[in-house]
Order: structure tokens, then sequence, then C-alpha cells
């Protein structure tokens, strides 16, 4: 593992800033911190929430929180996506191999579990609470991988192989999540023609700005082409594409944040990686990374704005939503890892990472049930403002305090901490 310790730790403590700053605001003044959250920019605009006027016609708000949520949020979901890019399609990638299988399949029981765990309460609560709360049912299948590995290098050192499970965990998570949020969580009446320009402009954008200069500077060593591109050129044509692909994904009804997804796969990238926050991976100068690299300090500031946008609940908001999202992640999570990763392990013979434990499954799974940041952001496009959101927003709040049922666990456990050598 790499010392990544400040990047985390910023990224963190703004999100972190930002969200105590809303919980502050909303329960002193709501009012106005709704008032703040939901100001029109622009009506009438080009993007936008889409709604009908008097006269039955349809035309778009940008609010405040739509700026966030639906647009800033996009590069914060373009990083995550570049990650899981890498981790699959590069030869050494975190997701290939034997290596990856336990982690996939203790990821699959980290969604199963919650997944059961608040549909069943639910269930279990009433037919009426079960009809105005199953949408959410994805939103205690998140891990906020930035919080969750800060405290499992807490928990096991930095050392510990399992913290570079908890990674690969996290990061097959993310897709998981990707995926749900595009499948299940449609912004709007689908209309799958404009994802025609999204993938499109990707392709274009591939095929003109990359294939196409390395098919001509074939048996040149100076590759005087993809050079000419890139100094003049530089990451321009994937910004076009990438803005254009995120209008496409806006007017198809699929979750806009999304929607810088397609163009990752067109731009050009180093053959190897270091892994998520690997401060290593500073040296790689292909325009991927170095586009990741520049995005470094907006998204942190994306992250701040949305703690500030999305966290601000009243505390009297806490309902039957935020006990399901909370069970969900607390007790979910850490039954669902722990049996898929046996499982996985022992009956299908594929192992666990030499050094680690079979009761450090269950810790780790303590860890990953830190939901926050995509958990938040779930509960926004799950159910419309208002109590049910308010309620289940505080549920994902809550599960940070998975973090002080870690460090039990491993306490209980006797976790062997690791810490890196000298």
């Amino acid at each position: 593992m790499y010392r990544v310790w400040n990047f985390v730790a910023n990224y963190s403590l703004l999100l972190i800033g930002g969200a105590l700053l809303a919980l502050i605001w909303a329960n002193v003044d709501a009012a106005s911190y709704h008032h703040i959250v939901e100001y029109v920019l622009w009506d009438n605009a080009p993007i936008g929430h889409a709604h009908m006027d008097a006269e039955g016609h349809v035309h778009r708000t940008l609010t405040l929180h739509y700026l966030v949520n639906d647009l800033l949020m996009a590069l914060f979901f373009a990083i995550a996506g570049k990650e899981v890019w890498e981790a699959v399609i590069l030869n050494e990638g975190s997701l290939r191999g034997a290596k990856a299988a336990t982690p996939l399949f203790a990821t699959a029981g980290g969604m199963l579990g919650p997944i059961a765990v608040y549909l069943g309460l639910a269930l279990f609560l009433g037919s009426d609470t079960f009809s105005a709360v199953h949408r959410g049912w994805a939103i205690p299948t998140a891990t906020d991988i930035a919080f969750s590995y800060l405290v499992g290098r807490i928990v096991f050192g930095p050392a510990h192989p399992a913290v570079r499970f908890l990674l690969l965990l996290a990061i097959a998570d993310d897709a998981g999540g990707l995926i749900i949020l595009a499948i299940f969580y449609p912004t709007g009446e689908l209309a799958p023609a404009w994802l025609l320009l999204s993938f499109g402009a990707a392709l274009a954008a591939f095929f003109f700005f990359n294939w196409l200069p390395r098919r001509m500077d074939r048996g040149d060593q100076l590759r005087r082409n993809s050079t000419w591109m890139r100094l003049k050129l530089g990451s321009w044509p994937y910004i076009v594409a990438g803005i254009l692909s995120w209008y496409g994904f806006m007017r198809s009804g699929l979750h806009p944040a999304l929607g810088l997804l397609p163009v990752i796969p067109a731009i050009p990238h180093a053959d190897r990686a270091f892994g998520i926050f690997a401060a290593a991976e500073e040296h790689l100068h292909d325009l991927l990374n170095e586009m990741e690299h520049a995005l470094k300090i907006p998204v942190e500031i994306v992250l701040l704005l949305f703690g500030l946008m999305n966290a601000g609940v009243e505390f009297s908001a806490i309902g039957a939503p935020t006990w399901l999202v909370l069970l969900g992640l607390v007790v979910g999570k850490p039954v669902g890892i722990f049996a898929f990763g046996w499982l996985a392990a022992y009956p299908m013979k594929l192992g666990l990472p030499q050094g680690m434990k079979t009761s450090d499954l269950f810790v780790l799974g303590c860890v990953a049930a830190i939901g926050f940041t995509v958990a938040l952001f779930v509960a926004s496009v799950a159910f419309p403002a208002g109590d049910v959101q308010d309620a289940a927003k505080m549920g994902a709040l809550m599960s940070f305090g998975a973090a002080v049922l870690s460090i039990v666990a491993g306490k209980v456990t006797r976790v062997e901490k690791r810490a890196l050598p000298a």
C-alpha cells in the first residue's frame, strides 16, 4: 500500500465539514437552509428539473441542488468510474483474475445482505410502511470508499491485507452502485434514443483522437500524430465529448450524474495502475491520470457542496426509514460480507489473502457499513424531497456509527494490526 493518508483525509474532512454545517443549519433555521438548497439559478433553462407549466408545456429549472447533485457530482462518479475501469481493463487490474474472486463474492454479500435486511424489516413493519419505503432498498448497499478506508487503516493498520481486500470490495461495490443507479433510478421518463448522443460522442472521441492517431503512428517511433494530438488538443476533445454525453444522459432519463462514464474508456490510459488513492499514480502521465489529477481539488470542493446540499436533515426526521437504512448497513453488510466471503474462501476454495483471518471478514464488513456519501446520494434519488427522504438520509448519516462498531469488533476478535515498514 502507498502512503495516501493526506489525500483521503482532505477528501473526508471537506465532506464532513459540509455535512456538519448542513446539519447545524437545518436544525437552527430549516426554512433558510431549504430556501438556499432549492434556490432557482435559472428558470426555463436548457438543463435542470423537468416539470409541466400551467399550460402543459415541459420546461426545466436549474436549482442549486440540481447543479451540485446532477451536474457537479458527475465529476465524482467519473473518478469512481475511472478506478473501476482500470481495475477491470488493465492486465494487473485489481478486479481481474483469481485474486479478485473472494472480494467479488464478498461484495455480492455486502449488497444482498443489506437489501434483505432492509426489505425484510420493511415487510415486518406492515404493508403501509413497505409501500412508503421500498424504493430505498439500494441505499444501504453503498460503501463509502474514503471513510471506510480511513477506518480500515485505524482498525487493521495500513499494512494489513484486509485493507487491500477492503479497497477491492469498495471498488466492486462502486461498480455495482453505478449499475443500480442507471437501471433502477431513472430521473424521468426514459428516452433511450438520447443515449446515442452519449455513446456516439464517446465513440467519436475514441476513434478520431485516440485510435486513429495511434493507427497512423504505426512504425513511427516518434509517434508524431499522437504527440500532436496530446500537445495541441490535450483533453479538450474528451471534455467536449463529456459535455455531450452528460446532456444525452440527462435527456435520456438516466441519472445525469453518470453521464461522463461512457467517455472514460475513450481516453488514452496507461497500461498499469497503482490503485485508488495511490500517491504513486501522480507519476503516471497518461491523459486519463492527468485528467484525474486535475479534478482532485474540484472534486473535493464538489464533495463539500454535496455534503452541504444533502446532509441538512432535522433530527425530528428520524423514523422507520432511518432504522431500515441503518440496520441494513450495520447488520446486513457485516453478515453478508462474512457469509459470502466465507463461502468463497472455504467451500469454493478460493481462499483469503495471506495473513488474513476468517474473523477479519466480519470486522471488514463492519468497516464497509459506513455508507455516507453514496448512501446519501441514493436516498436523494430514491425518494422525493420530504419526510421519507429526510429519514433515509438520517440513516445514511448515522452509519458513521459503524466506525465505533468496527473498532469494537476489531478488539473483540483481536485483530493483529500491521504498520508500514519503517
